[in-house]
């Protein structure tokens, strides 16, 4: 599944293409308030909105979106009983107002922004304030360090954009939608997932890890074994741990798996990471094994060993599907608690997703 981590990455690469963001969504619907997916001119299609039934009518509005550089709002209302027109294979509900935005000036902009602030783990606010009846957008980004920090102590970073002016039946529909005159999206930064050691067995479990929305790191010593052939679209850290360890710089919110089968080096590495904050920490091999890893070191935080949900897994791609299991089910967990505490404070909506009032 593409977060919008990955959508400003695809952003960058190409050269002419349109947001889509579900900016309403009432009943149910596939994906919630607030998600977003990227169309370009040639048909490429990255992220969804829905399972499949929105999608090819989104893209046949590209062109026109591009060429005439105009926000376009689309309504796909699938609650009548007796209306199959949209999904009748995959049982669709709800009403959907996606909003398509052409990624060009300040939109351009903004994504590259975020990005970057992805990049070195931050959380990203991102509100579009509509004006002139529905005619111009401006765009905010707020940038929180830490997901843990509140909204109050970010860094607002504020970017306006002038567009053309709807066409006439637009701005009427925009009105009669009730859409907000303001609306906010929280955006989390991928969690990062490092693997020490890059063995053969490890190539399944990093790239199970990209693909549950995990930014994939691969540390090892041995240079033959850490390439990019070996692991495509991972990053790569060569080193010992005490020469990685600044490179890498651990976290809390990162998770970190031990299975480069060298007794040594992750006792090494256990050692740096006495007084560091993260997530999850994964150990391969038996609880023996793990019990001499640890042996007079103070307590280790949030260890998880044998690694991997207990699946009866039985050979390297199986391990790997019980690892990236319990990587899924600590992540989880790990949103639904800081979602408990937002709430608690009121900061925002369960889904990230806030609409300012009319």
């Amino acid at each position: 599944m593409m977060e919008m981590h990955d959508l400003c990455a695809m952003a960058a690469r190409e050269a002419r293409c349109v947001l889509a963001t579900a900016i309403k969504v009432e009943g149910h619907a596939y994906r919630k308030q607030g998600v977003s997916m990227l169309l370009t001119e040639e048909g490429g299609m990255y992220g969804s909105i829905s399972p499949g039934c929105l999608e090819s009518d989104l893209q046949a509005r590209v062109d026109r979106v591009l060429d005439t550089e105009q926000l376009e709002f689309v309504e796909y209302d699938m609650r009548p009983a007796d209306d199959l027109s949209w999904g009748e294979t995959i049982g669709c509900g709800g009403l959907i107002i996606v909003l398509l935005e052409p990624v060009c000036g300040e939109l351009r902009s903004i994504l590259s922004h975020m990005h970057t602030y992805f990049q070195s783990g931050s959380t990203v606010e991102l509100t579009r304030s509509f004006y002139h009846q529905y005619t111009r957008i401006h765009y905010v980004i707020k940038v929180l360090i830490h997901p843990s920090e509140s909204a109050a102590a970010a860094t607002d970073s504020g970017f306006g954009s002038g567009k053309s002016e709807f066409q006439r039946e637009g701005r009427s529909e925009a009105e009669r939608w009730d859409i907000p005159l303001q609306i906010s999206t929280r955006y989390v930064p991928k969690p990062r997932l490092i693997i020490v050691g890059a063995g053969n067995d490890v190539i399944p479990v990093a790239r199970l890890g990209q693909s549950a929305g995990f930014r994939v790191v691969v540390a090892d010593w041995r240079e033959t074994l850490c390439t990019p052939e070996r692991f495509p679209g991972v990053e790569l850290v060569q080193g010992f741990p005490r020469e990685i360890i600044s490179v890498l710089d651990i976290q809390g919110g990162d998770y970190i798996v031990l299975m480069s089968h060298q007794f040594p080096r992750e006792r090494e590495f256990l050692e740096l990471l006495e007084d560091r904050n993260y997530a999850y920490l994964g150990i391969m091999g038996s609880r023996t094994r793990t019990a001499r890893l640890l042996n007079d070191l103070p307590p280790m935080k949030h260890v998880h060993s044998p690694v991997g949900l207990t699946i009866g897994a039985n050979g390297p791609e199986e391990i790997a599907i019980s690892i990236a299991a319990e990587l899924i089910a600590c992540k989880r967990a790990a949103s639904a608690k800081e979602r408990h505490n937002l709430q608690r404070g009121n900061a925002h909506a369960s889904d990230g997703h806030r609409a300012g009032s009319r």
